[in-house]
């Protein structure tokens, strides 16, 4: 039986890996601190014969007894509200956190996949995104702690490829969505459904000409499952290229939701990217990959997840303890 270390097992996208490898028949081991993830997302595999979970901080040594055939690193915080209240530990998950795991999967002689991200690429001055543009990215803005944490995994992940000859993967995930979002971590999804939900009004940043483009979780898992399988080292984007204004995306979840509230706005926050949205050939010709939930279908089972929230969880002002990994 194949195994897998999965690190940010407890988190939104890291759980959903679990449970595609768990019913691909791997021996699945979760790995996280928990300093953003939740063993709710998880705990439906706690049953299991071929599921194990370490609570480990990956930025200390990582140890995995015995064989070990796959690695996906996907130990980080992702939204903006979280890393901007711990930059230093978003740094170092993405530089001594990688580098541990490249260690363990040059001693395991494993393959290892990181989870990069779409704002390697900054403030695009190139649209749509290809895996060949650099980016532009400001290094000392706020956003720099997440951006730049990305972009070394990339170079580091490389340089092991390069010198140590490790099996190496690198996935650009750009914004994706569905269950196990955490309703309140600032991101425009979960943010806009609490809003309609709670019947307050929708914050749009900016004039709202800003565009994403938003992938279903379903399908983002099965493009980092093809690419860990493939044989092709280099950066891929996967991702939606259906773009939308987030002036647009507040209307149609006014819509969705079937509620009446109106559109607010507020200034927009430093280094906000103004356009994002990928390139996909290559995940097509290489992968023969591409997403195929559309947006309303994945935004109707996202509502009906958050939709059975009680309305304490609604209501809660979640403000994440951060205090115990801070030092």
């Amino acid at each position: 039986m194949k195994r897998i270390l999965i690190t940010g097992a407890a988190g939104f996208l890291g759980s959903h890996l679990c449970d595609r490898f768990i019913s691909e028949g791997y021996h699945v081991i979760g790995m996280d601190n928990l300093i953003t993830g939740d063993l709710k997302n998880i705990e439906h595999l706690f049953h299991l014969d071929r599921f194990e979970f370490y609570h480990h901080d990956v930025t200390k040594f990582v140890h995995i007894p015995g064989q070990l055939d796959y690695i996906l690193h996907f130990a980080s915080p992702a939204s903006p509200i979280d890393y901007l209240k711990i930059p230093i530990q978003t740094l170092k998950v993405g530089s001594l956190g990688t580098h541990n795991l490249l260690g363990l999967a040059r001693v395991k002689n494993a393959r290892i996949l990181i989870a990069s991200t779409s704002e390697i690429y900054g403030d695009p001055l190139v649209h749509p995104q290809t895996e060949e543009y650099y980016g532009n990215v400001n290094t000392i803005g706020p956003r720099g702690v997440y951006d730049e944490a990305k972009r070394f995994q990339e170079s580091i992940t490389m340089a092991y490829h390069t010198f140590h000859c490790v099996e190496t993967r690198i996935v650009r995930i750009f914004n994706t969505y569905g269950p196990r979002m955490r309703l309140n971590d600032g991101r425009v999804i979960p943010a806009f459904i609490g809003q309609a939900l709670r019947g307050e009004d929708l914050t749009v940043f900016g004039d709202g000409g800003q565009t994403r483009s938003f992938c279903y979780v379903d399908d983002q898992v099965e493009g980092i499952y093809r690419l860990l399988l493939s044989d092709y080292h280099l950066p891929v984007n996967i991702g939606n290229p259906d773009e939308i204004s987030i002036l647009d995306f507040a209307k149609e979840i006014i819509a969705l939701t079937k509620t009446e509230q109106k559109v607010i706005y507020k200034d927009l926050p430093i280094n906000d990217p103004m356009q994002r949205c990928p390139d996909i050939t290559k995940a097509k010709n290489i992968l023969g990959w591409e997403p195929k939930v559309g947006r309303a279908e994945g935004m109707q089972k996202t509502f009906e997840y958050f939709k059975a929230f009680t309305d304490n969880d609604l209501l809660k002002e979640e403000h994440k303890d951060f205090s115990k990994f801070i030092y």
